[in-house]
């Protein structure tokens, strides 16, 4: 078997099949067969190695082609909506001491004149590839896009962003979006933001619920993405007053510009702010533009609420609404480490779980669920093509050290190996070890 072929065999597939163990075959970095084992578990042996030895001694030549799994899950790529690699480990120079969305915006805006290029790329890196360890083989990233702190300045997180999506070209899959400033947009930035999307942007982002005149520049924004046949992902509504909804305009600028499924809204806070009726009018709304959704569960729960007693509000969005709706509704990792949220690392499965904390989705399920919202629901949002696990679709997947959906959220398994671009990138082997003979004994009569 050459380098560039793959055969799995003992593998589970909760995505597909809770019960049953697979073989599967790639080649040249796509999948060509995936089977269900008819009688169970195939007895190890040559040429396949067991997947606890291979842990041991990854990428040896010739001994990552034929492995056994030994029942361990096998997922898709995770795919991460909404990140801000930018802004990610930046909390050392850039504090927040309210814990407040206002004072991150102010402080961040403050000293983001003070950041060098290769300082931006050094975060940008750092996270993508701790996200790649974790098992994410696709991203979209938010960019710090600040036209009024000058030209230089501005397109500084942008050509950091483009030259590390260039060194990581075949192992991680990445997206742009700039947040375009708001506020009546000025000939000069609206010229800014479409140089950034010729030199390479993937589509048009922005927080326009912050600004003061937003349907105006949401008619700038759209009109802007028709013009380069970009994508448009928003964050909206990021705020627990009520009043604050531009959603229900959002959703009707992407039915005028025929931008159904193309059109991304982030967050969504104050919608779980009002009263059910009107939600659900929204929501309504949201499906029938089509619009997918990103909740970002840790960053919320973190931000918002800060005014309240008693009773606080924790600002995640009606997840289980919007899924009963049929709305493409992912789970995402947000900031990482920086004024906005002190916390994270990258980790869809850690957000998986949070998600599952936060909108009470616990039924086996709702843990299917969760596991879509960070896997298959993101890439539709993405528009990653030929993705999942078919024959034809690409061999980009995660194995980890667990046996179903249940065990890969409660115990969070750090054992991963991560297979992008017909190669093995990353593996982490899950090891323990007991500090007395008693203690191992005992631990070897664990079962489940």
């Amino acid at each position: 078997m050459n380098s560039s072929e793959l055969h799995l065999i003992n593998a589970r597939l909760p995505l597909l099949d809770e019960n049953g163990l697979y073989e599967l075959k790639a080649s040249d970095g796509s999948w060509t067969s995936i089977a269900l084992q008819q009688q169970g578990t195939i007895p190890c042996a040559d040429p396949f190695l067991p997947m606890d030895e291979w842990f041991s001694k990854p990428f040896n030549a010739g001994s990552d082609c034929a492995l056994d799994l030994q029942g361990r899950v096998l997922i898709p790529g995770m795919v991460d909506a909404h990140m801000h690699l930018d802004k990610a480990y930046s909390l050392a120079k850039v504090g927040n001491r309210s814990g407040t969305l206002h004072e991150a915006i102010t402080n961040y805006r403050a000293a983001v004149q003070s950041f060098t290029k290769e300082e931006l790329k050094n975060r940008i890196r750092k996270a993508a590839l701790r996200a790649l360890s974790f098992g994410t083989t696709a991203l979209r990233s938010h960019l710090d896009f600040p036209v009024k702190a000058g030209r230089e300045t501005a397109f500084r997180a942008v050509h950091a962003a483009l030259e590390v999506k260039e060194e990581l070209q075949g192992v991680l899959q990445m997206q742009f979006f700039p947040m375009c400033p708001y506020d009546k947009l000025t000939k000069e930035e609206m010229e800014m933001i479409e140089e950034a999307l010729k030199l390479g942007m993937d589509g048009v982002g922005g927080a326009p619920h912050l600004s003061m005149t937003p349907e105006e520049d949401m008619d700038l924004i759209f009109a802007l993405a028709a013009k380069y046949g970009k994508p448009v992902d928003l964050h909206a509504d990021e705020s627990d007053d009520p009043t604050i909804q531009t959603i229900a305009y959002i959703a009707e600028k992407t039915i005028e510009y025929g931008y159904q499924g193309r059109v991304t809204v982030g967050h969504l806070c104050s919608l779980s702010a009002i009263d059910q009726a009107r939600a659900g009018q929204l929501i309504e709304r949201m499906a029938d533009a089509r619009l997918g959704a990103v909740t970002l569960p840790a960053v919320n729960l973190y931000l918002q609420g800060r005014g309240d007693q008693g009773l606080i509000r924790r600002g995640t969005t009606r997840v289980k609404e919007l899924l009963n709706a049929g709305i493409a509704l992912a789970a995402a990792s947000d900031n990482i480490q920086d004024p906005f949220h002190p916390f994270g690392k990258g980790d869809l499965l850690q957000i998986a779980l949070i998600t599952g904390y936060a909108a009470h989705l616990g039924s086996p399920a709702d843990q299917l669920a969760l596991l879509r919202m960070v896997t298959e629901t993101p890439a539709s949002i993405l528009g990653l093509g030929a993705y999942g696990i078919f024959a034809g679709a690409s061999a980009d997947f995660v194995v980890l050290d667990a046996r179903s959906a249940h065990e890969l959220l409660t115990e969070q398994p750090s054992g991963r190996a991560v297979y992008r671009g017909g190669r093995w990138v990353y593996a982490s082997a899950q090891t323990e070890t007991w500090g007395s003979n008693v203690l191992d004994r005992l631990a070897s009569l664990i079962q489940g």
